[in-house]
């Protein structure tokens, strides 16, 4: 991967959106969307960078970087519950030495 992301709906071949070079040229790790509130996803490059995108505060960059200190991070999974309206959403971080991290999201990256 170029770090490239590429936002497309089932009936067509070509991106609704596309953003190029998102994450530097990292290859992305994965992409999570987040299960609490529909516009935003979430990253993973090989760089352990997270980057948070939120598509109704701004479609062309995303709104928040993080970078995980001292230890790869292999892969990263979401927590939270569509149904419930609490804005809890978790991110889950596996890093290359086996430790399991829980971030929590800031409230308005979750609400619905």
């Amino acid at each position: 991967s170029d770090g490239s992301i590429r936002l497309h709906q089932m009936t067509s071949e070509y991106p609704l959106m596309q953003w190029n070079d998102s994450t530097n040229g990292q290859p992305i790790i994965a992409l999570k969307w987040a299960l609490t509130r529909p516009a935003v996803f979430f990253v993973l490059d090989a760089s352990s960078h997270i980057y948070i995108w939120d598509l109704l505060e701004n479609d062309l960059l995303p709104v928040a970087k993080q970078t995980m200190p001292s230890e790869n991070v292999v892969t990263m999974a979401l927590l939270g519950e569509p149904e419930k309206t609490n804005g809890l959403l978790g991110i889950v971080l596996a890093k290359e030495s086996g430790q399991i991290d829980i971030q929590y999201v800031k409230k308005k990256w979750a609400l619905p």
